[in-house]
């Protein structure tokens, strides 16, 4: 894969039925491993933890988590909840309070204005099913979008395709106007927020985004498959809602860019990161007629040749309008507010302060239920604090802190973690280790995970001590079904809360379980992602939940028990070097030149250095020197906030790491040495050789933290 294709998107109809996807299909370095069969064998604390998961307990906490709404900002009780579960497990367990934007919906209408004078007037509400409960719940959420603009707009519409900037310039090559229309985007590409920052930009006045049946693989009503809630396809009344944030320009509260957000914090602008033109979601079925009033008129789908354009919901040709005299009437009322929001913290203290690993899931949702996203990570975390208060009982304590998170306002731009790591920046430099997600812990059977190249032997290596139950099977391994589906540890883009950690130089992993085109689709940040689902077409008996969890208790074990950190540096320079071949390709498909002699050098010389480093802890390890070891362990701990010692990227301060970062135009998927690639795809050369330097030297910084 080439550089300037990781600017694509993170889904496709191969991939999960979600944006954000641990598969990225990012090209790395593979490892060459031993793949023999091997009997799991697991020490005494293992295998405590492991026996101490019950996929029943775990069942009934996520009946707890998705049967209440749980908004950002309107859930302090479910934070209490959580901290009181796992106070009653050992952890010393609080909330920290933030003070932040949100908005939330009054209301919202669409209306088609036939060229005749005929209307269609869509619901904008997604089918209440008698066999799901929570679809009728009094207090269930409206569709809406997350920070989106309070406005009216009506005006002739123009379909374009996942606005992204590569189909904006492809409708103004074919002569569509764009300034003063309404933009009607499909979800899969780019992050929604950064569709509507491209349709704001080209002078549109609002954003219609529906979500689209090819996403579904072969799981589909077309394809003779029942929809939910009678089989596995989608309902076809399901409306995914989320943030309109510029997810790629900062996340976090967006009154208080850089800086954590209290009741007395100054305010700043919103407009750089959030849209001044209204957005509203909307269901494929509802979307048809929309789309079918542009046929004949502009350019035919097929014609446009853009990747991703042509959907396929049936009986329309995706065509590009606008068609005269067919205009779209759109309200869309929010209520601002700036408001308190809940993270749960617990704290288990271990015998080395001074080095802490970091768990975090967040608890908000878009709906009532969000039984995979957030709470099948959040039902796993409860049964994880739960097996590590079996391990307390046996009189084991950790070398190193364990701190686990419960976000709030992840969903409308990372809020919770991101004020978290503003307020505790100086502790977690001096400290952490590294930062466990797990976000969406089920939606499918596949695991998957993406990490920073540290972190990639131990989380292969732990994947072979655990039993994955997939697809009728129980003999075999997490790594054996991960290797077949997949095989490839993701690069870490955005989307998720491990972003903020990510950026000030902490190493992260981002894990989870997730469908593939043949299984049952997700109803992502709809309604119908809910208990009901899960229990039914999701994950039946929650083995899958179970499975995932024991995963991250093993990870966790070893990060916070192993005399030396199971960190291995020397990743990274295998994996730069593939990112320094893809760079070369964008160079040479570019019209210019840019010298990456100094990149190329940094490299090698941070290879050196982690050379050093192994042989450093190898010596440590076998002289039995803890005092060496310390030293050691503080290394790997703190080599990669070199990565970010340059200061921020171009034109979005927030994101600091230089060797990955979320694309400018994708927000979740990721561009590999983001502040030379970008610029070269942008044609900037004389910025990307500038940042040729800079990432030398962020690569200088870190090798001098291995040094011996």
């Amino acid at each position: 894969m080439r550089s300037l294709l990781i600017l694509i998107a993170a889904i496709g109809a191969q991939a999960c039925q979600r944006e954000r996807s641990f598969r990225n299909h990012h090209r790395h370095a593979k490892r060459q491993e031993n793949n023999a069969t091997i009997p799991i064998v697991l020490d005494a604390n293992e295998q405590t933890l492991i026996d101490s998961f019950d996929n029943a307990s775990i069942s009934t906490w996520s009946y707890y988590y998705t049967h209440g709404a749980h908004v950002a900002g309107q859930n302090k009780s479910m934070a209490q909840w959580t901290a009181d579960r796992w106070a009653e497990y050992g952890f010393t367990s609080r909330l920290d309070e933030y003070y932040v934007y949100l908005n939330y919906p009054v209301s919202h209408s669409l209306q088609l204005n036939y060229a005749n004078g005929s209307t269609y007037t869509p619901s904008l509400v997604e089918a209440v099913l008698e066999e799901d409960d929570v679809t009728s719940y009094p207090n269930r959420i409206p569709t809406f979008h997350g920070y989106s603009f309070s406005g009216n707009a009506s005006a002739e519409y123009v379909y374009v395709g996942r606005g992204q900037q590569v189909d904006f310039k492809r409708l103004q090559a074919l002569g569509v106007e764009l300034e003063g229309k309404i933009a009607l985007a499909k979800y899969g590409g780019p992050f929604r927020g950064l569709k509507v920052k491209n349709a704001q930009e080209h002078g549109m006045i609002g954003a219609i985004i529906f979500t689209d049946p090819i996403d579904d693989g072969n799981v589909t009503e077309a394809k003779g498959v029942a929809a939910y809630p009678n089989g596995p396809a989608r309902n076809p009344t399901s409306v995914q809602r989320g943030s309109v944030q510029f997810l790629s320009i900062y996340p976090g509260d967006p009154t208080t860019p850089g800086y954590v957000s209290k009741e007395d914090s100054p305010r700043a602008d919103t407009s750089l990161s959030v849209p001044s033109i209204p957005s509203l979601p909307i269901s494929w079925l509802e979307a048809q007629p929309l789309l079918r009033a542009l046929d004949g008129y502009g350019t035919v789908g097929r014609t446009v040749n853009r990747t991703g354009w042509v959907g396929a919901i049936p009986d329309v040709t995706y065509s590009t309008g606008p068609a005269p005299g067919a205009t779209l009437s759109l309200s869309n009322v929010m209520e601002d507010k700036t408001t308190w929001i809940w993270d749960a913290i617990g704290i288990i203290n271990g015998t080395n302060q001074d080095e802490v690993v970091i768990v975090g899931n967040h608890r908000d949702a878009w709906v009532v239920g969000g039984a995979a996203d957030p709470n099948s990570g959040s039902a796993v975390l409860i049964e994880l604090a739960k097996a590590f208060g079996k391990l307390l009982e046996t009189g084991w304590k950790p070398t190193r802190t364990i701190v686990l998170c419960s976000w709030d306002a992840e969903e409308y731009g990372l809020v919770g973690s991101t004020e978290w790591v503003e307020e505790y920046i100086p502790w977690l430099t001096n400290a952490a280790v590294s930062y466990l997600n797990i976000d969406v812990a089920v939606s499918g059977p596949i695991p998957g995970i993406a990490a920073s190249p540290d972190l990639h032997t131990i989380s292969r290596s732990i994947m072979k001590k655990i039993i994955w139950p997939y697809r009728g099977t129980t003999n075999r391994t997490m790594y054996d079904v991960w290797e077949e589906e997949d095989g490839e540890v993701g690069v870490l883009g955005s989307g998720s809360d491990y972003t903020s950690f990510l950026h000030r130089g902490i190493g992260a992993i981002d894990m989870g379980a997730e469908g593939g085109p043949d299984d049952p689709v997700y109803h992502y940040h709809s309604n119908y992602d809910s208990y009901h689902w899960m229990s039914t077409f999701g994950d039946p008996g929650f083995i899958t939940h179970k499975a995932i969890g024991q995963y991250l208790a093993l990870l966790l074990y070893h990060l916070v028990n192993d005399a030396s950190l199971p960190l291995e540096p020397a990743n990274y320079g295998a994996d730069m070097k593939t990112y320094l071949e893809e760079l070369n390709e964008t160079i040479a498909s570019s019209n210019g030149t840019v010298d990456l002699s100094a990149l190329s050098s940094a490299i090698t010389t941070f290879e050196a250095s982690a050379a050093q480093f192994n042989a450093l802890r190898s010596f440590a390890i076998s002289s039995n020197n803890a005092e060496l070891l310390k030293v050691v362990n503080h290394k790997a701990r703190d080599f990669s906030r070199g990565f970010t010692s340059q200061g921020g990227l171009p034109g979005r301060e927030f994101f600091q790491n230089l060797i990955f970062a979320p694309g400018m135009d994708t927000g979740y998927a990721p561009a590999t040495f983001p502040g030379i690639t970008e610029s070269v795809t942008a044609g900037n050369f004389t910025l990307a050789q500038e940042w040729v330097g800079k990432t030398a030297r962020a690569i200088l910084v870190a090798a001098a933290i291995l040094k011996t």
